[in-house]
């Protein structure tokens, strides 16, 4: 797989943030990228040393629009958490006061 379609976006939340200043990173991945190939985009694309990467999938699930009837779904995604080398950082993450 090629390494720029591997990380669809950084995960921002306020617990990746919080994860962020401990030195792990969440990213959106596509469904077919494997470990290997998810250290090796991240690397690449953020110059960081990878410690070592997570990942988990969530499974689809139908939601309701607004107050109506109609139903939508939501698909599946996979998301992962990289790990990387003390005193490096991931700029996206950091938050400015």
């Amino acid at each position: 797989m090629e390494t720029a379609k591997v990380i669809i976006k950084p995960l921002l939340t306020e617990k990746s943030l919080v994860d962020a200043a401990k030195g792990d990173y969440s990213f959106v991945v596509d469904k077919r990228a494997t470990k290997g190939e998810i250290r090796k985009a991240v690397k690449e694309k953020f110059s960081v040393d990878v410690l070592s990467v997570k990942t988990r999938i969530t499974k689809g699930r139908t939601r309701r629009v607004f107050r109506s009837r109609e139903k939508t779904t939501v698909g599946p995604k996979k998301t992962a958490t990289v790990r990387v080398g003390k005193e490096q950082k991931i700029d996206l993450f950091e938050v400015k006061q």
